[in-house]
């Protein structure tokens, strides 16, 4: 086994175990059950059927099969399967990432494993891991088109009718391209301000427009057809998402999980500055675009981690060549030599305890249990074992944070609220803050839905203005508290 074989093992095997962990957060519940309706129904669900809020508004939403798909990962192998599932498709993308470009030695991977680190704060088994691979393959495919003049664009159409069918970020699919074909035309301009050969240039901008224009048409290829491209202008426009829900704020840096981006973002401008490399167009753009995104909402952090190792690594060839020489300090390690026997022997061994450590973190995470343990530190899943017992009267007014999964847990007892704020907006969620902020008016709304009972974590202050009108206490614990009329 040649050493850059071994490296990339190396590099795959890190990630997947980094990612191999309890990876269902709140809204991973709302998507499993959206798919269960759907196998179990044999159609696809086109309105809201779990909320009494929005029961029965058309519902919008492009990944429905791959809700499917999870519920029947969850069926087959419990939350365990998804934990695995999470970890394939996360190193299935650094995987991509990796070979995107061509220096793939020591410190290539080092990059690829620390913007892994930067990104795993995303890692949860919802659809938008398929954007999370798809911006790293769009990547590879341009980068190849780039730099080795693969003709292989066509498979970026396809993949966009994979993506608007999958999750709906597939708008920066349009966004990768645009920063090669803003590169690829003013390249073109200066040629012909100088007077150069443009006839390689002027092809590749006809080519990347044409591979626009298809993407384009690939839009509509979906069950919801052109009423669907409004969903991420619409979602982004929303107040309410912006101002109070987490993954939509900007990243507070004084949460260390923040400060890897933060660091990663400086070290990027920092070395394409160092670098004697003349900076390119397109990784200005990759590098300043995604970075404003990332500061602009959390949620975007790991697609930054996705586009920066390619700027950062071909900048640092040079400055790390030159800091070589400066020291008289040169390694030369040629990574794609036959190995002796022996040495061969040494990197298998290597790949197979790493192997062994991947199912070794796989075991920890599969059994349904030890998953449970970690879903009753931040779930109510106590709570809503007491409410199913105990099945109190009247609808029931939750936490937004719990929603997801009352859905998946209490199917007879429809959300006021969950993370499918899409579908809410601003109207709902607004009265849901000012509810269970005690604001004046909030027990004329409960009343005016007709709520029997309220879930809500214990700090909210609307169980101080519970307690103080006579709502009575049934269920408590560290997590959650259940009041009743």
């Amino acid at each position: 086994m040649k050493l850059s074989r071994l490296i990339t093992w190396v590099v795959v095997l890190a990630v997947f175990a980094m990612a191999a962990r309890v990876t269902m957060d709140n809204d991973s519940w709302w998507h499993l059950r959206a798919g269960q309706w759907m196998v179990e129904n044999s159609s696809l669900m086109q309105e809201d059927l779990f909320s009494y809020t929005r029961a029965e508004t058309p519902w919008k939403y492009p990944g429905l099969w791959v809700e499917a798909f999870m519920y029947l990962i969850y069926k087959l192998a419990g939350p365990g399967g998804l934990n695995v599932w999470t970890a394939g498709l996360v190193a299935l993308t650094f995987f991509f990432v990796w070979k995107t470009f061509n220096t793939r030695g020591f410190f290539a991977a080092f990059v690829v494993v620390a913007a892994a680190v930067v990104s795993n704060i995303y890692w949860s088994a919802r659809p938008y891991l398929i954007t999370f691979l798809l911006t790293a393959v769009f990547l590879w495919f341009l980068e190849g088109y780039r730099w080795k003049d693969r003709k292989n664009l066509w498979a970026l159409p396809v993949l966009m009718i994979l993506w608007v069918n999958s999750h709906g970020a597939f708008l920066v699919g349009f966004l990768i391209l645009a920063c090669y074909f803003v590169d690829a035309f003013v390249s073109l301009l200066i040629a012909l301000r100088q007077g150069d050969e443009v006839r390689v240039k002027s092809s590749k901008v006809k080519h990347l427009f044409i591979v626009g224009v298809l993407m384009v048409a690939a839009l509509v290829i979906n069950p919801q057809g052109i009423d669907l491209l409004s969903l991420p202008f619409t979602t982004i426009s929303r107040a309410a998402e912006q101002k109070h829900i987490e993954e939509w704020q900007s990243p507070n840096f004084h949460d260390i999980r923040m400060q890897s981006f933060a660091v990663f973002l400086v070290v990027s401008f920092g070395v394409m500055g160092a670098s004697k490399r003349r900076m390119t167009v397109v990784e200005f753009l990759l590098v300043a675009g995604f970075g404003f995104m990332g500061l602009l909402a959390a949620r975007f952090i790991a697609l930054f981690a996705v586009v920066a190792p390619v700027v950062i690594i071909r900048h640092s060839e040079e400055l790390l060549a030159n800091w070589g020489e400066l020291l008289n300090f040169r390694i030369n390690i040629k990574l794609d030599q036959q190995p002796t026997p022996f040495l061969g022997w040494v990197n298998r061994v290597i790949v197979s305890l790493l192997i062994l450590i991947v199912f070794l973190k796989v075991s920890i995470v599969l059994p349904a249990e030890e998953n449970m343990v970690v879903f009753r530190e931040s779930l109510p899943v106590t709570a809503a074992e007491f409410i199913k017992s105990e099945q109190p009267e009247g609808r029931m007014f939750n936490s937004y944070d719990f929603g997801g999964y009352l859905i998946w847990s209490l199917p007879e007892y429809p959300v006021f609220i969950d993370g499918r704020a899409d579908l809410y907006g601003d109207e709902i969620i607004f009265e849901w803050l000012s509810i269970v902020r005690g604001e004046v008016g909030w027990q004329e709304s409960l009343d005016e839905w007709g709520v029997g009972f309220v879930i809500v974590e214990p700090e909210m202050p609307l169980v101080e203005r519970l307690e103080e009108e006579g709502w009575e206490l049934i269920y408590t614990d560290e997590v959650a508290v259940v009041y009743q009329r």
